[in-house]
């Protein structure tokens, strides 16, 4: 999406969220080194580990191109972790990706393991192309569910990806049951986005396929005023 990037608006976008972390006592960071955050993810002892597609090891992320999140408590205790990388898609699609296993690996033939495969049979992942903003990877300590910390962090990471890359599309891949009660803040939603198996990573999923248009994407930051604070 070729588009201009208001920073005044989408700083009042991204100051609305902040400012909802702060009042649960939480303190916002947005980090760029991706060892640190491996680093952090690990020791986090009650995080599933992190998928290979934020990891340097396996898909390393160039300068400007990935991102990740990270709220703390007036303790210091790490409160969320969530993840963001761009893909260039300019020659393919977000289905071929992920089923190529291109997502996760940056060289499928050397780290993936033979027994790994994703299918993607939502019918819109083929529509999916250009510059595709991915999140993924998020983390809500147990003690901070179901007190709205999805559409906060979900807010905090549009902006500053809109702010980075004025996508073509953003997306992430559910579970069903986090689609059923709304958590994902999408607009679009469709089954069959990720079925997933990494037998050396121990990852083993079945999830939904939820996504943004850039325009919409666009509208819903430049448009926050007139969006109910979370």
């Amino acid at each position: 999406m070729k588009t201009l990037v208001n920073p005044l608006q989408v700083s009042r976008f991204l100051q609305k969220y902040d400012r909802a972390a702060v009042e649960k006592g939480l303190t916002v960071f947005v980090g760029f080194d991706f060892h640190e955050y491996v680093s952090i993810t690990r020791a986090t002892p009650t995080k599933d580990p992190t998928y290979p597609n934020f990891r340097p090891d396996r898909s390393p992320i160039k300068s400007g191109e990935g991102y990740w999140i990270k709220g703390h408590d007036e303790n210091n205790k790490v409160a969320f972790l969530g993840a963001a990388r761009l893909y260039d898609l300019s020659e393919s699609n977000f289905a071929e990706h992920v089923e190529s296993l291109k997502a996760f690996y940056a060289e499928p033939a050397l780290h993936a393991h033979p027994q790994d495969r994703c299918s993607c049979s939502a019918p819109s992942a083929k529509k999916i192309v250009g510059k595709v903003a991915y999140h993924g990877d998020l983390w809500v300590r147990e003690d901070l569910r179901g007190k709205g910390l999805p559409k906060i962090i979900s807010g905090l990471q549009r902006g500053v990806s809109f702010c980075m890359w004025a996508p073509d599309f953003l997306c992430a891949f559910v579970a069903r049951w986090l689609v059923d009660k709304g958590v994902s803040q999408m607009l679009h939603c469709e089954p069959g986005g990720s079925v997933l198996q990494l037998v050396g990573e121990n990852i083993s999923h079945d999830e939904w396929l939820v996504w943004l248009t850039g325009e919409e994407l666009r509208s819903l930051v430049y448009q926050h005023d007139r969006i109910a604070d979370p």
